[in-house]
């Protein structure tokens, strides 16, 4: 598929070669919450807003990748109110989009990022880039108890990290539709074909199962809200230990986060 750019981000600064970049996954199509990442979320910001603002503190080139589908122009149009460039591709075929993706920016090793975690840590987020930075693996993520990658869990506070050529060789070795949808699971999948990697979670979340901060649905998004408004009133800087803090002082948030997960199983 031939890359398709917005023409203001075609001479953007990052188009020349850049070994590590940030690539963030969004559109406006979820079938389970349509529109999600271009809602009212905090103080009319949208959730697309707060993580552009939020991973151009690493000081690493950002793109977003979204789709052909011309929904996604509102999309393309906050990322320009932001200066980050943006690759449409394949709705469907989200592996292929993050390839052409890191081709045409020149990303030899991507950080990705979806665009439905809104509670991102950023420590987690300068740990993540730092080490894969300077590691050999084909994918470094998170890992909770029995290694399961955070990307399979319902916490949302973590990205994960993979190179350019695993992706190109994943999508080599399967056709499988599962594995074009969801980008890196073929790879930290067979970590006899890849070199996988991950770093421990923060313990304070390390056999949590109770905490859903990832987002799919209108209860999602509504619970989200009003835990983002309480804990900015009392720290704008938060990070994950004072989102668990805040969650331990409201239980009632936590019964509602757990219907949530038993909802929507991962």
């Amino acid at each position: 598929m031939r890359p398709i750019t917005l023409d203001t981000t075609i001479n953007c600064k990052y188009h020349s070669m850049s070994q590590l970049g940030i690539i963030i996954q969004a559109r406006t199509g979820s079938t389970r919450l349509p529109e999600k990442v271009i809602r009212p979320f905090y103080h009319k910001q949208t959730i697309l807003d707060l993580l552009f603002e939020k991973v151009k503190k690493l000081n690493l080139p950002v793109v977003l990748a979204t789709t052909i589908n011309p929904l996604d122009d509102r999309l393309c149009t906050l990322a320009v109110k932001h200066e980050v460039p943006v690759f449409r591709g394949s709705e469907d075929d989200v592996l292929d989009r993050f390839i052409q993706a890191g081709r045409l920016f020149k990303f030899s090793k991507i950080i990705r990022i979806c665009a439905d975690n809104p509670f991102l840590d950023l420590s987690a987020l300068e740990i993540l880039a730092d080490q894969f930075n300077q590691s050999n693996a084909d994918y470094l993520g998170y890992r909770l108890d029995g290694n399961k990658p955070s990307i399979l869990t319902h916490f949302g506070f973590w990205a994960e990290a993979v190179r350019l050529d695993a992706l190109e060789k994943a999508a080599g070795l399967t056709l499988e539709k599962l594995y074009h949808e969801h980008v890196t699971n073929f790879i930290y999948s067979n970590p006899t074909l890849f070199n996988v990697k991950f770093i421990a979670a923060d313990p304070v979340v390390f056999s949590r199962t109770d905490i859903r901060l990832t987002m799919d649905t209108l209860e999602d998004f509504k619970m989200q809200v009003k835990i983002v408004d309480a804990i900015s009133k009392e720290n704008i800087n938060f990070g994950l230990r004072d989102i668990v803090s805040w969650l331990d002082k409201h239980p009632e948030i936590l019964d509602r986060m757990q219907l949530e997960i038993l909802r929507n199983q991962k």
